[in-house]
């Protein structure tokens, strides 16, 4: 027994088995740490004077004129006549419909841009103290739920959904407080309600049937706006910053 677990051991560290090496070695990783640091300083420093906002996002290929652009551009004007900013990625598309629908009514209107080799352009409807520009998406994604007082999600892609379900699984975590979440278009997002609650719950039992609690489907901005107030009607107080870093 004891001879077997020797041979076992001596099989492990082989020298025969040659380990794997960096195809190179970048002295200037070490310097990454004080860029990150500077694009959240610059962050926290406009975004702690805004007040409370909502974040939205979308498609940055989402056209002017189409259903889901002048939708999120009457979500936003709403928004801001009930006394919040609006936050979005400040690129085209949908990012363009929420600042546009802020600007329109003169709210508070910040995109937080990301450096991209293509898509990503800062639309107009953004003051140039509020456009923010990112080299790092894991910072970005920090300041969307930073200063968010709800999220409403508008039909988009990869980068949407990733957006969505971290959100989703901070909550569920406890790693943020709740807050409400409005998943904007319901031929859009029906069928990943539907694949959630037959997949992950019923069938894998990977969810709690109270994670369906955690955002509302609609097609209508009066109504998510008075998701939104209701929620923080019931407590003033949740107001505030979601998390300290």
């Amino acid at each position: 027994m004891e001879k077997d677990a020797k041979e076992h051991l001596d099989h492990k560290i082989s020298p025969a088995r040659k380990r794997k090496e960096w195809s190179k070695k970048r002295g200037e990783n070490a310097w990454t740490m004080f860029k990150v640091m500077a694009e959240f300083v610059d962050g926290f420093e406009v975004l702690n004077k805004v007040g409370p906002c909502v974040s939205i996002f979308g498609s940055a290929r989402t056209k002017p004129g189409t259903v889901y652009y002048e939708l999120a551009v009457r979500m936003a004007s709403r928004l801001v006549e009930e006394g919040y900013g609006v936050i979005t990625g400040g690129g085209p598309g949908i990012m363009e419909a929420g600042n546009k629908g802020a600007w329109m009514k003169g709210g508070t209107s910040i995109g937080l841009n990301i450096d991209l080799p293509f898509e990503q352009h800062h639309n107009a409807f953004i003051a140039a103290d509020h456009n923010l520009k990112h080299r790092y998406f894991f910072v970005r994604k920090v300041m969307f739920v930073k200063y968010a007082q709800a999220f409403v999600a508008m039909p988009g892609g990869f980068g949407t959904l990733d957006e969505l379900f971290e959100v989703l699984t901070l909550i569920q975590t406890n790693r943020i407080q709740r807050f409400p979440i409005v998943l904007m278009g319901v031929e859009f997002w029906e069928g990943l309600k539907h694949w959630i609650v037959e997949i992950m719950l019923q069938r894998h039992h990977n969810i709690n049937a109270e994670d369906l609690d955690l955002f509302l489907l609609t097609d209508d901005p009066e109504e998510a706006v008075h998701y939104i107030n209701k929620f923080y009607a019931e407590d003033a107080s949740l107001l505030e910053p979601n998390f300290e870093l």
